[in-house]
């Protein structure tokens, strides 16, 4: 079996990384911050990063093939949960409009910083996209 590196050419060109590897049937979907396709991490608070990093996530798996309802694993990390936790609601409606509402396993870790200090998210995740783009 061989990796296919995933970098959709909509998000920022990678530098010293992937934003998503395929190997087999699954897609291990690189953490994504709110950065734009110009390297800037998104102006706003959590609700609109997480549109930003989500919108990442889910655009490297539409280019490895996949759905949103192909994600069977996602990791959120978090500089300040309480935040994200105020802004539940939204971000759940948002996560439904973009993903729908079959979830996958999910974590949410709190950390102290991300790689870009003015993000506030990170997104990972694996997914199963089976036989049909094999």
């Amino acid at each position: 079996m061989s990796a296919e590196i995933i970098n959709p050419p909509q998000l920022c060109k990678p530098k010293g990384f992937a934003h998503g590897v395929k190997a087999g049937p699954f897609v291990y979907l690189g953490g994504q911050t709110a950065l734009n396709a110009d390297y800037q991490i998104v102006p706003g608070g959590i609700v609109e990063q997480f549109v930003q990093a989500f919108g990442n996530v889910l655009a490297t798996l539409a280019h490895a093939g996949g759905k949103p309802t192909d994600l069977i694993d996602v990791t959120i990390y978090l500089t300040d949960v309480d935040d994200y936790q105020r802004n539940g609601r939204e971000i759940g409606k948002i996560w439904r409009e973009m993903a729908g509402t079959e979830y996958p396993a999910m974590a949410g870790v709190g950390v102290t910083q991300l790689w870009q200090p003015e993000a506030l998210i990170e997104i990972q995740g694996v997914a199963y996209i089976g036989d049909a783009v094999e």
